[in-house]
């Protein structure tokens, strides 16, 4: 069975660093494009549209990021644990979201031009890990 599964958001201060990781279970993370996005408070859950693409890495490891996080999140992958982290540092108020990873579908390729941060071209995701930052 395809899940993927986030783990540790929280609550934290501006300035802040967290460190979110994205679990598979059923396939190799490896093997695929693997994007992290973002809902912003007050935002659809049910909505797949509202989620903002942040990073993305692809199945041959390049990275890609919206121009709004780079430099602040960093996107890395362990084959051997089938993890996909996703680092934030400086951490500020606009950032509290519920963060998701999700896997690229068949439609996603390289070279993704600006598709790797659209939501349409994902077909699994995670529940969603809640991050808070405030002071």
């Amino acid at each position: 069975q395809v899940q993927l599964v986030e783990s540790g958001g929280g609550r934290v201060q501006p300035g802040d660093s967290l460190r979110l990781s994205c679990s598979a279970s059923g396939f190799p993370l490896d093997q695929y494009h693997i994007g992290w996005f973002r809902l912003a408070p007050g935002k659809d859950r049910e909505d797949l549209s509202d989620r903002e693409g942040i990073p993305c890495i692809s199945k041959a490891g390049n990275t890609y990021y919206a121009d709004s996080v780079k430099g602040l999140l960093t996107i890395s992958r362990d084959a051997a644990k089938n993890m996909v982290y996703l680092q934030m540092n400086d951490l500020k108020p606009e950032d509290t979201a519920v963060y998701f990873c999700a896997k690229g579908s068949a439609f996603l390729q390289e070279p993704f031009g600006k598709s790797w941060a659209r939501y349409h071209r994902y077909d699994r995701w995670g529940q969603g890990t809640q991050v808070t930052v405030a002071s």
